[in-house]
């Protein structure tokens, strides 16, 4: 089955401006309260709707929100993680539609785990970046397989798959395959190795616009 991560930081689809939607983060984070980002019990064929829950990193001055139906992450570094109540993933399918705005710089995080601040120190990073000025693009593993050629354009939806089935992952845009990595067996590298986790979806500066929507994660045998 799939979780479908929807309509993500639902509360703050209410705040009327910037500010009413920093008073609703800081309430969700003073009090270590997870932020309610999906609605659920729809159904539809084999993809079902659940309530999925999170907390923000790093919120000063960043204003991760909703808008149309896509959740936007900009501002300065945040971590949107993912803590619901199905982790931790060890295979999976995740699949998420990407819109990157020009020089933006954002990643996702897979087998990760939720830290107060900083990035984040253990997992993987897909990257997310079309023309920032980092050389590595959209469809590298962070640091450990790199892509330097750009696989899709800003201003533009684009498809993002990311597949692990231990020790292989793959990671695809918009059908090609960017990644394809198995882990050594002998392999000793605790902050960036195979193991479990979770999710977090990267703000990584105040001048990266990122828009994702149709998020979506299938656990795999």
């Amino acid at each position: 089955r799939y979780r479908v991560i929807r309509d993500w930081l639902e509360g703050l689809e209410d705040a009327d401006d910037a500010s009413e939607q920093d008073q609703v983060l800081s309430s969700w984070y003073k009090d270590e309260a997870a932020a309610h980002l999906a609605r659920g019990g729809v159904k539809k064929g084999n993809v079902r709707s659940l309530v999925l829950e999170a907390e923000v990193t790093g919120l000063a001055g960043s204003h991760p929100k909703v808008e149309d139906g896509q959740l936007v992450c900009f501002g300065p570094r945040s971590h949107l993680f993912y803590v619901g109540d199905d982790k931790p993933f060890v295979n999976f399918e995740f699949k998420c539609d990407v819109m990157t705005t020009p020089g933006s710089n954002a990643g996702i995080y897979f087998h990760t785990k939720y830290q107060e601040s900083d990035w984040p120190r253990t997992g993987y990073e897909a990257q997310v970046n079309n023309t920032h000025g980092d050389p590595k693009k959209s469809g590298g593993l962070y640091n450990v397989q790199d892509n330097y050629d750009a696989v899709a354009e800003d201003n533009e939806w684009f498809h993002y798959e990311i597949i692990v089935l231990d020790p292989h992952i793959i990671v695809k845009v918009n059908g090609k395959t960017v990644s394809d990595y198995s882990e050594p067996d002998d392999l000793v590298r605790p902050d960036r190795q195979l193991s479990s986790g979770t999710f977090a979806i990267q703000a990584h500066d105040p001048n990266s616009v990122i828009h994702y929507r149709n998020i979506q994660v299938k656990p795999l045998p």
